[in-house]
């Protein structure tokens, strides 16, 4: 297992003997008798001369470490609420080592929760998430409150985070319970986030944890504590220059216009979310986008997360991207939105190390998002008799391809142009997409290539050297092929998305889709050479050998749909900025996982283009740049 990886330990509730909410494990109170409502006043809005610092800003970004059970962030939106002079928008990034569970939450609230807090707490809890360790981005106020949580310890996640930070909320359980969440290492981490008019303030006055702060870059000074405490601590950025190398997050400064080459799930997903930012989007694609574009025919796809016994980079990234694909496109409209139908994965025949039930006991991630099934329960749960047990994954989605395409790329704000992209040109103007002819089809502020293989040729044309960006000029790719058989003949298929060697889906209008094909060449293909190998899948899967065999199944075959996945080695995604390019970006080799990463990716360059507090670590950012 990775040496950084720690398991989550969710907060236990617990009230002490006068009723505060407690800590068994860390024997302490999580705020002052007083209340978190008058805490959180008195100590972190007031001592970050909050709420006026923000006003008439466009965004205003506030730290917290231990989120606890959200009284500051609760009396933080209570109070950008209720100021007419407001920032346009607020983001909070929380720490929290020892997440509440849902039911938790909710227990500690009713014993404790102000009143006037408790609308806006019933919206939090709504979208509250599962305790699994990592970023989960939250929205409120039709996006223009953001909540990034980071559920892990908190010197671990500190130097992950990406954030231009103008306040910071230091919390926590008391030095002597919890030294690390004082620790001068942790300040420093912190610190470097710092905006040049970064201000602080904590309920702690100990001498030690002020000149923690100051060796961290800020100048500060006891102020009268909340009644009953002598004192509090609040403080300013003291210069220009932070520990350590600063990485602070800038807003594009030109036109919010953006340039989209290539319309499948990268792109819709890359328009949307800069739509939903109040861009203007021009989707170039020689398809007809809003149809489903090359995606027509492709009836059902499934969105699964998966594990790995270390939480490697590709497993963190696949649970991102399926916790943000949930959270983003939940709410679309029909057959738009993905269907919850869970997932279970079940082992392939060759090539998969290891039992993956070991994975599980040593990630020990809830059972109410991942766990193992034997057989007989794995059976119920699908409604058809498996050949074995695997791993059931709560969150496991169904997406209808040409609905979501067409629904995301309808969006307010977002044009399309159906033509081919021969060449790319920079100006005066920004980006500009070319024909073989030279016409110009489009333009933008910002340029995005989200179009697979296609996407580096291009590139290149700019006179962008190889070495300039390893990972995009290795991308390749593979042909992969779906069919369908008649729901019938399935009994009914599956409740849930089964997986193995192959893939079934739950049934749509009567039918099951079936995959998949990995092809070198999709043109040695023929459509029976695919079915074949497709059906060859279902025995690793289907315990019933009537169900499984292809006798005589020329008659039900149907729903042929063939395509192209952009991969390079690793089958990590390629995303983020070109190098030496200005205001151009990538985002290709998805690989099978192209509606999986794609309302993730759309976010962290949305969140990239409008200084926002990114959705995703550094080192996972790192991992995945071109």
């Amino acid at each position: 297992m990775s040496s950084s990886y720690q398991a989550l330990k969710p907060a236990r509730p617990d009230l002490d003997s006068a009723g505060l909410p407690y800590s068994p494990d860390y024997g302490d109170i999580y705020h002052a008798a007083q209340g978190s409502l008058a805490q959180a006043r008195h100590v972190f809005l007031a001592g970050n001369s909050l709420p006026g610092r923000w006003a008439g800003r466009e965004r205003f970004v506030v730290c917290e470490t231990g989120f606890g059970l959200g009284g500051n962030f609760l009396a933080l939106w209570q109070a950008w609420r209720a100021d007419p002079s407001r920032c346009r928008r607020l983001h909070v990034v929380s720490l929290e080592a020892h997440p509440f569970t849902r039911e938790g939450l909710l227990a500690m609230w009713r014993a404790s929760l102000a009143p006037e807090l408790q609308d806006l707490a019933a919206q939090l809890h709504a979208q509250w998430p599962d305790p699994l360790p990592g970023l989960h981005r939250l929205e409120f106020e039709g996006g223009a409150l953001t909540l990034t949580l980071g559920f892990g310890q908190a010197l671990e996640l500190a130097p992950r985070l990406e954030a231009r930070v103008d306040a910071y909320f230091f919390d926590g359980f008391s030095p002597a319970r919890n030294p690390e969440m004082w620790s001068p290492h942790l300040f420093r981490r912190l610190a470097r986030m710092a905006a040049p008019d970064a201000t602080l303030a904590t309920w702690c006055s100990a001498g030690h944890v002020r000149r923690a702060m100051e060796d961290a870059g800020f100048l500060v000074e006891r102020k009268p504590g909340l009644h009953g405490k002598r004192h509090m601590v609040a403080g300013v950025r003291r210069t220009l220059r932070t520990p350590g190398k600063a990485r602070l997050p800038q807003a594009h400064g030109g036109p919010r216009t953006a340039l989209v080459i290539g319309g499948g799930p990268a792109g819709a997903g890359m328009a949307h979310a800069l739509a939903l930012r109040g861009w203007q989007v021009t989707v170039v694609d020689p398809m007809a986008v809003r149809d489903g574009g090359v995606h027509q025919g492709h009836t059902a796809a499934a969105c699964v997360p998966l594990i790995a016994r270390d939480d490697n980079p590709r497993a963190r990234l696949a649970r991102a991207g399926n916790l943000r694909t949930w959270a983003r496109w939940s709410a679309l409209a029909g057959d738009a939105a993905p269907l919850r139908c869970g997932a279970l994965q079940m082992q392939r025949l060759e090539g998969r190390a290891g039992d993956p039930r070991d994975a599980l006991a040593a990630l020990d991630f809830p059972a109410d998002w991942v766990r193992w099934m034997e057989q007989d329960e794995a059976s119920e749960c699908a409604g058809l008799h498996l050949s074995q047990g695997g791993v059931y994954f709560a969150s496991g989605m169904l997406v209808r391809p040409p609905q979501l395409l067409g629904a995301l790329l309808a969006f307010p704000g977002i044009r399309h142009v159906q033509a081919s992209v021969a060449a790319l040109r920079h100006g005066t103007d920004g980006w500009q997409a070319q024909d073989a002819a030279g016409q110009v089809l489009a333009v933008g502020a910002v340029l995005i290539m989200t179009s697979a293989v296609a996407s580096w040729p291009l590139l290149q044309q700019t006179g962008l050297p190889a070495d300039a960006a390893p990972r995009l000029a290795t991308v390749q790719a593979t042909g992969g092929a779906i069919a369908s058989w008649p729901s019938g003949r399935l009994a009914g298929g599956p409740s849930c998305v089964l997986g193995a060697e192959g893939y079934v889906l739950p049934a749509l209008a009567g039918r099951c889709v079936l995959g998949s094909t990995y092809e070198e060449d999709k043109t040695t293909w023929t459509q029976t050479a695919r079915r074949l190998a497709i059906a060859e899948k279902m025995p690793a899967m289907l315990a019933d050998a009537g169900l499984a065999t292809t006798d005589g199944a020329e008659d039900w075959w149907g729903g042929d749909w063939a395509g192209w996945r952009a991969l390079v080695p690793g089958r990590l995604p390629v995303l983020g900025p070109v190098p030496q390019l200005p205001d151009a970006w990538v985002a290709t080799a998805f690989g099978s996982r192209g509606f999986s990463w794609a309302a993730l990716a759309g976010d962290v360059v949305a969140a990239s283009l409008e200084g926002e507090p990114l959705p995703l670590e550094r080192d996972l950012l790192e991992a995945i740049r071109p």
